[in-house]
């Protein structure tokens, strides 16, 4: 059976252009020209059609915290926000620092609508003590690993990890990437939101961006002393994003992510003492979210990534010191890029798909060009229409999304993994 995308626009890394696709039954693209006809056929009037979303940092939850999210859920989530790829984090229990867990996940990701990728941990059980057997994850297809959650406190057992994930490059056929969660400790332990001006007001206790800065300087050294590919998650702050901004100035082989909720929110959302504002790292400052948005523009930052970390409604209505941090964003990604970002569509478009994709090393079938022969994970957008945000309605278990009730525009429409409509007009398909 013939699948064909009729009247869109195309946007890819190769520019723009008016042109129907085809999609055949091997999950390929056939045809892109005009005026094409299918057996099957969806309407993009007025859409954008562009290469599937890779997110690259996506809680999960499976195994272990299903009562928050399962990979089914989280997958439904991601295909409607234009997701064919979800990087899945290893902080679930037990966590991915062995084969059978890694098996386990990506069992499950088979049976979902997006490509369930999962991520290694840097050390065993995420408990910065102990290198996890990475070499065996490398030969399994790991190409990530992090303790994401934390970040790795001990400088010399980093400089061993990073050493060795240098030594690994060859097996596995391109750079293992490391993802560190930049927050030391030391600096960070007992604050709940920013330390700055609106802590000090609403007597929360605070993590001062230093936290996060030692660590991303600290790493950079690291990077120039072994020559391992980092990629820092989730920055936050002003001055991250400087010395990454100059590291790669240097050719530094680092890469780097900025969530949405970090260009789009401030530490003032705090206020309300709702804990669906409390994340990690926390809210920051309006100059540290000019910053951000800066880095997304000038290419400091590569990828735009959505943390997204769903709790259950009763852990995010405990206190703000009690309740546990993160938000969901896979569904309203690509709105809030659209509205808060300050960037145009294709910047979007390549910080969401071929970008983190490159990063991920999955080009080979996310996030590459709309073109014959491709493989057909592609998402349909249109970038007009108003929506609003409820969490209540969306795919995940959890609800805890910080834009509840906020309109916004544009919304994916379609979504096509591995040549299989899995989202047609904004409803998931199975």
């Amino acid at each position: 059976m013939t699948l064909v995308i009729r009247g869109g626009t195309i946007i890819d890394s190769e520019g723009e252009k008016k042109a129907d696709v085809a999609i055949g039954d091997d999950g390929l693209i056939t045809e892109v020209s005009a005026n094409l006809k299918g057996e099957e056929e969806l309407d993009a009037s007025g859409c954008i059609v562009t290469s599937g979303f890779v997110d690259l940092h996506s809680h999960l939850r499976e195994p272990g915290q299903e009562d928050a999210e399962t990979i089914e859920t989280g997958a439904r989530g991601g295909a409607l926000g234009g997701y064919t790829a979800l990087i899945a984090m290893p902080n679930t229990t037990p966590a991915m620092d062995c084969l059978a867990v890694i098996d386990q996940v990506r069992a499950l990701g088979e049976k979902s609508v997006c490509e369930i990728i999962p991520t290694g941990t840097m050390t065993v059980g995420r408990k910065g003590e102990q290198m996890s057997p990475m070499g065996e994850l490398v030969d399994a297809g790991v190409g990530i690993f992090t303790d994401d959650g934390n970040g790795l406190q001990d400088p010399r057992l980093m400089r061993r990890i990073m050493e060795y994930s240098t030594g690994l490059t060859h097996r596995l056929g391109r750079p293992v990437v490391l993802a560190q969660h930049c927050e030391v400790e030391a600096l960070s332990c007992g604050g709940y939101m920013h330390e700055g001006a609106w802590s000090s007001r609403l007597g929360i206790p605070g993590q001062p961006a230093e936290a996060e800065e030692l660590m991303v300087s600290r790493d950079i050294a690291l990077v120039r002393l072994t020559g391992a590919h980092m990629h820092f998650q989730h920055l936050s702050t002003a001055g991250s994003v400087e010395m990454v901004r100059m590291a790669k100035q240097e050719g530094l082989p680092i890469t780097a992510e900025a969530t949405t909720h970090h260009f789009s929110l401030t530490d003032e959302s705090c206020a309300s003492y709702d804990p669906v504002f409390k994340v990690h790292p926390p809210l920051r400052t309006e100059q540290d979210v000019i910053a951000v948005r800066k880095g997304l523009s000038d290419g400091t930052i590569d990828a735009i990534a959505t943390d997204h970390a769903p709790h259950t409604d009763h852990s995010k209505e405990k206190s703000f010191a009690e309740a546990p941090p993160g938000m969901l964003g896979l569904e309203t990604a690509f709105s809030i890029s659209l509205e808060d970002s300050g960037l145009d569509l294709p910047q979007i478009l390549a910080l969401l798909s071929w970008r983190p994709a490159a990063i991920a090393g999955v080009l080979d079938r996310h996030g590459n060009t709309v073109s014959i022969g491709a493989k057909a994970n592609l998402c349909v957008i249109d970038p007009d229409i108003t929506w609003t945000v409820s969490g209540n309605l969306m795919a995940s278990r959890s609800s805890n999304t910080p834009y509840e009730g906020r309109r916004l525009r544009g919304r994916v429409r379609h979504t096509i993994q591995s040549g299989e409509a899995v989202v047609i007009d904004g409803e998931i398909q199975r």
